[in-house]
């Protein structure tokens, strides 16, 4: 009868497949797969529930490797504990088309739960499962019943505590209480330019203490009844989130290069792989395991027996509180209710009736008191913006340390840990995720509305004060280039409603959208009501429409979008009357727009009609794609002054007679 593999040559099969994957590429990060190998055999054979056989299973314990950069760790315990991700992935690991890319990206292999790679997302994306996990469970687990019970479990190095945002994240995960939250610090020492101690020497456990944490110190990474031991405690505190802090040698097993940056990020070399093996113990060649050590890894059948109990406990929790199972699972599978169509378009239909001339984060709150009660799932904030943004509807509760049983976030002043903690929201499931802070501090949130674009996650960041029509603040807060550059990230649906209407519309939209996060950019100040038909408003969903045309062929064509689509009209009406005939589009998603087909696109802007103005608080680049390199775009290309908004308007030339003149030496 052969003998149980050791822990130790369970934890070296990880060691061996990261180091050779690594060196099969050419290029790559050893150290830390080899470094945690340790604690990962713990936490994966030990405690960790999931079901290889069924990555989506929904009460799974979700596991995060926020420092990315060492996905061979992430892939080898993919692969060994049975998903199906074969040993030809971890041989392409780096190469075009596989499923082992140089970092976890989600929607590739089965079992990664997020993209990382940018430091510190990782463990925020983490809080924001964490964050998901205990509202649900506050909104439908009952007495006997915890249908929604896991945890989430996210390893990090010292580059992820070194980032800005995981004082945002960790911060915020203390005062929420997010006891199922369970962090472990590679504090290995190393990062690519050497010993941290240079220039990263805080004091990591006070800092944690310090947000309410509960740490765990001084473990031994590499001893296995340490780690487990530290995992243990840390499940007995369940009104803390905790930090585990884990010493342990960067590239642990290779002889000449462990503890040093050289083995952080390069290939060891065949020399030292070679050396490795010996030290190691470890015979097999490579991409091999042996079928006892691959035995005593595969986790489907312990995987399959914890769904199943937890699919029994479901099935009861079903026949004694169906109307609570049938919205849990509703919102589980992402679908919208049944009632949603039906009331949002009648919403959209008589807020075009009513015909309000109000300002568009106005409009937004509004579409939110109207929408709000039709999507339990809604789960907002604000970054300590809310009286500004207008993101708290009528029907909204705050979640806290104290009461999870809620749908609204204050956020505080943490606009990147926001954005990215809604991305673990949304990767969660069971919530639609919408945060808001003003345009102008996208800036800060703009890696993590990447990486929901890269992801193609259903979020909806919300942005205020969209120009210089904010007036006295300021250009620190005047937002000039910000629209364009969220409209150059790729899969990102950004919306500058000129109204009402395009508010509610661009909400709708955001809602429905399966695999395109949405940005929702909403004025300061009134916008002016626009008349529609009813095509018009339905085609105000294809991102670009003609809102005013005229009889005939028309001599030019003019754009706008938000504030500046009245500026459009109001200059069309001055055109006409001195007898040119004029077009108006207003283009409140140029995105949504360029994905039309080539027959709609020609019938909004027709290629024989080369006389083309755009008008656009802010920056004028990109505008040259829709008015041709020989038209006209009315915006600014400077920052902003500080003065009423009717006066900056003027000062900068952003008006309807501009827009007349320039309109006029087009078809001169």
């Amino acid at each position: 009868m052969s003998q149980t593999p050791s822990r130790q040559t369970l934890a070296n099969a990880i060691r061996v497949l990261s180091m050779d994957a690594v060196q099969q590429a050419n290029s790559g990060h050893p150290g830390a797969p080899m470094g945690m190998a340790d604690i990962a055999e713990v936490l994966w054979n030990d405690f960790l529930s999931h079901n290889p056989t069924n990555p989506h299973w929904v009460n799974r314990d979700r596991f995060i490797l926020s420092n990315g950069h060492g996905s061979m760790l992430l892939y080898s315990l993919l692969h060994l504990s049975g998903y199906d991700l074969d040993i030809d992935e971890l041989r392409n690991f780096r190469q075009l088309h596989s499923k082992t890319p140089g970092h976890p990206e989600y929607g590739y292999a089965p079992g990664v739960e997020t993209t990382t790679g940018p430091l510190g997302q990782g463990i925020t994306n983490a809080v924001g499962m964490a964050l998901a996990e205990k509202v649900l469970a506050a909104q439908f687990n009952q007495d006997g019943f915890p249908v929604i019970d896991h945890y989430t479990y996210t390893f990090m190095g010292d580059g992820c505590l070194m980032e800005g945002i995981s004082h945002e994240a960790c911060s915020y995960a203390g005062t929420l209480g997010l006891g199922k939250l369970i962090a472990f610090w590679d504090d290995n020492g190393i990062s690519i330019d050497g010993f941290v101690e240079g220039w990263f020497t805080d004091d990591t456990p006070a800092r944690f203490e310090s947000y309410g944490w509960h740490v765990v110190r001084a473990v031994d990474g590499h001893d296995a009844a340490d780690i487990k031991q530290a995992i243990e405690q840390a499940q007995k505190e369940t009104n803390k989130p905790t930090l585990i802090c884990c010493k342990t040698v960067i590239g642990s097993g290779a002889p000449n290069k462990e503890g040093t940056h050289h083995v952080h990020g390069a290939p060891l070399g065949a020399e030292e792989i070679a050396a490795t093996r010996k030290v190691l113990g470890w015979s097999a060649p490579a991409f091999e395991v042996p079928s006892d050590v691959k035995d005593a890894w595969d986790g489907c059948d312990k995987g399959e027996q914890a769904e199943a109990k937890w699919e029994t406990l479901l099935e009861s929790y079903v026949e004694q509180f169906p109307e609570l199972a049938d919205e849990l699972l509703r919102r589980l599978s992402g679908e919208l209710s049944d009632d949603w169509e039906e009331k949002s378009s009648a919403f959209i239909q008589a807020t075009q009736a009513a015909g309000d001339t109000i300002a568009s984060r106005k409009a937004s709150l509004n579409t939110l008191n109207a929408f709000g009660p039709l999507l339990p799932e809604f789960l907002g904030g604000s970054a300590d913006l809310t009286g500004s943004n207008l993101t708290e509807w009528t029907g909204c509760t705050d979640v806290d340390g104290n009461n999870a049983n809620g749908n609204y976030l204050h956020y505080g002043v943490r606009e990147f840990g926001m954005s990215a903690i809604q991305n673990g929201l949304a990767l969660h499931g069971g919530f639609i995720p919408y945060g808001a802070t003003f345009l102008t501090f996208s800036d800060y949130s703009r890696n993590a509305i990447r990486m929901a674009a890269l992801m193609k996650l259903k979020n909806i960041f919300v942005f205020t004060h969209d120009s210089i029509g904010l007036g006295e603040d300021g250009p620190t807060h005047q937002s000039v280039e910000h629209v364009s550059s969220l409209r150059l990230i790729p899969n990102l649906d950004v919306w500058r409603p000129c109204d009402a209407v395009e508010s509610a519309v661009a909400w709708k939209c955001a809602v429905e959208s399966e695999d395109t996060p949405s940005a929702l950019i909403f004025t300061r100040q009134n916008v002016q009501h626009q008349d529609r038909s009813a095509e018009q408003v339905a085609d105000i969903s294809k991102g670009a429409y003609v809102l005013k045309d005229c009889d005939g062929k028309p001599q030019i064509i003019l754009m706008g979008t938000g504030s500046e689509v009245e500026l459009a009209t109001a200059a069309a009406e001055q055109l006409s009357a001195d007898g040119i005939k004029v077009r108006v589009v207003s283009m409140p998603c140029t995105d949504l727009f360029d994905k039309q087909d080539a027959a709609y696109k020609e019938s909004v802007l027709p290629s024989s009609v080369t006389a083309r103005a755009a008008i656009e608080a802010g920056t004028t680049a990109l505008w040259y794609k829709y008015v041709g390199l020989n038209g006209a775009v009315i915006g600014m290309d400077c920052f902003g002054e500080s003065a009423p908004a009717k006066e900056l308007f003027e000062h900068f030339g952003i008006t309807a007679n501009k827009l007349v003149v320039a309109a006029k030496a087009l078809v001169a």
